[in-house]
């Protein structure tokens, strides 16, 4: 690990103070990925920005349809939240089935949005339900947010202060998870609204995150697994590694969609 400068602000101001004052710096959440990636000398920020101390990003809160979760708010937070199993039902079964026990009891909603991870489970259900992302500065819906494999709208000297997302009708997230690692080799996260049926993909896309729009016309008409069992879907675009092919990928998207339409309507 390289030497860096080591920053604990108590407010978002005084954080992005110190990520827009820094050389090359970078704000650590919960440090599930930077930490290991700093210490394998593959990331050397001048500064480390610790958000830890800002009790302003952590918290979980209903009001009008919509669960807003702050930035620092830890995966096993929201599972175990009451407001959000009652509201989101589907989000708490997500979070609580990310990594193992130390991963959830550090990891955070905003670190792994920010990350963008193309096997994290947190933005397909950003892009399912239709969430918005908070920044210190502005709000981005979250079909504007992931843009491509580790890469996200966020400009440099921004940072995640917390993501808002209305309440659907239905909805729930299913995973076919590396044995290993626990991330989503395909997880598939189904959401019905007002608006129809969305349905986002992670794990399977060579871009990261992405919308079946296959599925989604069939489901948006008829919202049970039978409307989907004989889309076949294509392999274009899928990844392709030693733990599965693109076709089984493809094949997986369509299992897992089914699984989740029947976990939704349970």
């Amino acid at each position: 690990m390289y030497d860096f400068a080591y920053h604990k602000p108590s407010s978002v101001s005084d954080a992005v103070a110190a990520l827009q004052g820094a050389e090359d710096g970078t704000v650590i959440a919960g440090g599930m990925t930077l930490i290991p990636t700093m210490k394998q000398r593959l990331a050397q920020p001048s500064d480390l920005i610790d958000l830890s101390g800002i009790g302003d990003l952590k918290g979980i809160s209903v009001s009008g349809g919509t669960v807003t979760i702050g930035a620092m708010t830890t995966h096993a937070a929201v599972a175990n939240s009451p407001d959000v199993q009652k509201a989101i039902p589907a989000l708490a079964h997500l979070a609580g089935h990310i990594g193992d026990a130390q991963v959830r009891n550090r990891g955070t909603i905003g670190g792994s949005i920010a990350n963008n991870d193309p096997t994290a489970c947190y933005p397909s259900a950003c892009l399912a339900l239709g969430a918005t992302i908070k920044t210190d500065s502005r709000e981005i819906p979250a079909e504007e947010f992931f843009d491509g494999m580790f890469s996200t709208a966020l400009e440099e000297g921004e940072m995640v202060v917390a993501v808002s997302f209305p309440v659907p009708e239905k909805a729930a997230y299913i995973k076919f998870p590396n044995p290993a690692s626990r991330y989503a080799l395909v997880g598939v996260f189904v959401a019905k609204t007002a608006d129809g049926v969305r349905v986002a993909v992670t794990g399977a896309g060579e871009g990261g995150v992405y919308r079946a729009s296959e599925l989604e016309g069939p489901l948006s008409s008829n919202f049970s697994a039978d409307a989907i069992k004989d889309v076949k879907l294509s392999a274009d675009g899928l990844n392709s590694d030693i733990h599965a092919s693109s076709a089984y990928r493809a094949h997986l998207v369509g299992v897992m969609a089914r699984r989740a339409v029947e976990a939704a309507n349970a």
